[in-house]
């Protein structure tokens, strides 16, 4: 083919702005170059490692809408699909509307579910299971408020995700720097104060379909340094059949009280004496690669599904009647500031290993042991009795080994 067909070929390509380009989007990526589109990918980071499986890199700034908008102009796409980031969701909605494309929420409600003050009072208002929580905009406001509280408490940037400004304040004499952590951070400039609710940490992720759920799938969080930071997930999990017909049912309402288009629905929540507590609700992929977790518990294109209802394309029922029993997501970290050495996996371990990626580097500064990441491994546990326990194990046999700093 020559140069000039190529051109023309690309050119007649359907194309698709992808809100963003990391490690976790690469399935996505794939997705959408199978799928027959031209992919540009976006965002603040020209390293990213999706990057590498686009057909274009274009920066931008994807917490900034307008900055998003202006790439999506500038390169007449056809479609535009979020990243695994609530920023990118929100920023992926405001151009969705502005250009009339298929496959999102209108951009006040993506604002709604991907900023927790918003969230927290429409769940309220609608008798939904949450945290009691109240959102402040200064931390003046807020300490001006603070008999009001019964600590432990729970203090949260509203707009950012991965753990990121969050403090659990037991005591009044750890509020005042707790608020200002979550300020320092937020975009938005606002916080929430929330009731600290004990229980186990669960994800639920499902697809809605003209307002119910065609499919749905609930793991088991795991933590490691950061407790506030997911460091694994396994499947299946221990959550009862009763609270996840009681998600079922809060997830089909939410989709009819915000008119939720088709596509992904997915929910954070904390399983207590009390029952469920919805912690976080996203419409975008998950991080770390948990469309991979899905899709080799369930043998679907999970990936190639999400990207259809982004597109607002039909797409087909998943049969869940012959899923994998046991496996683990694991995400490869260490517990020390250092330089990187090696990862060490233990032997009766990288036997359980079905899918992995790694992105470290001998010689990589670990700066921050609570968010650094050298990679990501799948496990099969089938043979074992009780997963939970075995993903809870996994940090001492598969980790990032580092060497002091002078």
């Amino acid at each position: 083919m020559s140069l000039m067909q190529e051109s023309i070929r690309l050119e007649d390509m359907p194309r698709i702005l992808f809100v963003g380009g990391g490690y976790s989007d690469i399935p996505l990526i794939k997705a959408a170059r199978e799928t027959g589109y031209y992919v540009i990918t976006t965002g603040n980071d020209p390293k990213g490692l999706g990057h590498q499986y686009a057909d274009e890199y274009c920066p931008a700034d994807y917490a900034d809408p307008d900055d998003v908008l202006r790439v999506a102009i500038a390169k007449q796409v056809d479609a535009i699909f979020s990243g695994c980031n609530d920023f990118a969701a929100v920023s992926s909605a405001y151009v969705a509307e502005k250009l009339h494309l298929p496959g999102h929420d209108s951009y006040e409600t993506s604002k709604l579910l991907h900023h927790k003050d918003r969230l927290r009072d429409f769940l309220a208002y609608n008798s939904l299971p949450s945290p009691t929580a109240v959102s402040y905009t200064s931390t003046t406001q807020a300490l001006s408020e603070q008999s009001r509280f019964t600590f432990p408490v729970m203090v949260k940037p509203v707009d950012l995700t991965g753990g990121k400004g969050i403090s659990l304040v037991r005591s009044s004499d750890g509020f005042y720097n707790a608020l200002q952590k979550a300020f320092l951070l937020s975009k938005a400039k606002r916080v929430v104060v929330e009731e600290y609710v004990e229980g186990s940490r669960h994800g639920f992720s499902g697809l809605l379909c003209g307002g119910k759920l065609a499919f749905h799938f609930v793991d088991n969080e795991h933590y490691y340094l950061n407790p506030y930071m997911v460091s694994a997930a396994s499947y299946p999990s221990r959550v009862p059949e009763y609270s996840v017909e009681t998600l079922v049912e809060a997830a089909e309402t939410i989709a009819d009280l915000l008119n939720l288009v088709d596509g992904i629905f997915h929910v954070q929540f904390i399983l207590s004496s009390e029952g469920i507590k919805i912690i976080e609700i996203c419409r975008r992929p998950p991080g770390d690669l948990y469309v991979k977790l899905v899709e080799h518990v369930t043998f679907v294109d999970y990936s190639n599904l999400l990207l259809r209802c982004s597109l607002g394309l039909p797409f087909y029922m998943i049969e869940t009647s012959a899923w994998y029993p046991k496996v683990v997501r694991h995400c490869v970290m260490a517990d020390r500031t250092g330089f990187v050495r090696d990862v060490y996996i233990a032997p009766e371990i990288s036997r359980r290993i079905i899918d992995s990626l790694f992105w470290w580097n001998q010689g990589d500064i670990v700066s921050d042991p609570l968010t650094y990441k050298a990679g990501i491994v799948f496990l099969d546990f089938s043979d074992c009795d009780d997963v939970y326990e075995e993903a809870e194990l996994l940090k001492m046999s598969v980790y990032v080994q580092v060497e002091a700093m002078d």
